[in-house]
C-alpha cells in the first residue's frame, strides 16, 4: 500500500465505559482539513461496499499496533459514522483507554488512498470524491476539528444517568443546523 494519505479529526469523549466502546464520526463531509483536503459525500462508498470488514482500528497509524475492532461503519448525510471497541486485553488499547479517559488523546484520523478528486485552483482545496479507506486511527494531533466521537457506550441506564443521550441529541441537532 503506497501513496496513503491521512485525514485527522477531533473526537470528543463524553463518557468512557470500562469496556472501551465508542461511537462517532471518523470523517465529516464538506470540511477542509489542515492538508487542504475535503472529503465529499459518497467518497467511502466503494470501500464500504467491497471490504468494510477489512478496515482496521489502529493506534497512531501504526499497522503493527491494532487496538480494537470497528463494529459498525457507514456513511450518512454528515460523514463516516463508526462504532468501535477497544480490545482491553491488549496493552496498547489499555493505554489508549487511559489517554482517552484523561482527555490527552482526542483525535481520529483516516488512512486512505485517494481515488477520484477535483482540485479547486482558486482555493487550493482537493475535493476527494472517492477514497480507498484502509484504517481509522486514534491519534494525538488531529487536523479536522469537525469529526467527533459523540458517545462512548456502556449500558442504557448509564447513558441516561450520565446525560449522554441528551448530549448525543444536542450534537445531532447542531449537526443538522450546520448542514442546512
Amino acid at each position: 500500500m503506497r501513496n496513503h494519505h491521512r485525514l485527522h479529526a477531533v473526537l470528543e469523549i463524553k463518557t468512557l465505559s470500562e469496556a472501551g466502546a465508542f461511537a462517532g464520526y471518523a470523517s465529516v463531509f464538506g470540511v477542509v482539513d489542515s492538508q487542504h483536503d475535503m472529503v465529499m459525500p459518497g467518497a467511502f462508498a466503494f470501500t464500504l461496499e467491497k471490504r468494510a470488514g477489512q478496515i482496521k482500528l489502529l493506534w497512531q497509524h501504526l499497522w503493527d499496533e491494532p487496538i480494537g475492532v470497528l463494529t459498525t461503519i457507514f456513511e450518512d448525510a454528515r460523514g463516516l459514522y463508526i462504532e468501535g471497541q477497544l480490545l482491553m486485553e491488549i496493552a496498547r488499547a489499555k493505554e489508549a483507554y487511559a489517554l482517552l479517559k484523561a482527555g490527552v488523546v482526542k483525535g481520529l484520523s483516516i488512512g486512505y488512498t485517494p481515488g477520484r478528486w477535483k482540485h479547486d485552483p482558486d482555493t487550493g482545496v482537493r475535493h476527494l470524491q472517492s477514497v480507498d479507506l484502509w484504517e481509522i486511527s486514534l491519534v494525538t494531533t488531529p487536523a479536522n476539528a469537525a469529526a467527533q466521537v459523540t458517545v462512548v457506550k456502556s449500558d442504557a441506564a448509564a447513558l441516561i444517568r450520565s446525560g449522554a443521550l441528551i448530549k448525543l441529541a444536542d450534537a445531532l441537532d447542531y449537526s443538522l443546523r450546520v448542514l442546512k
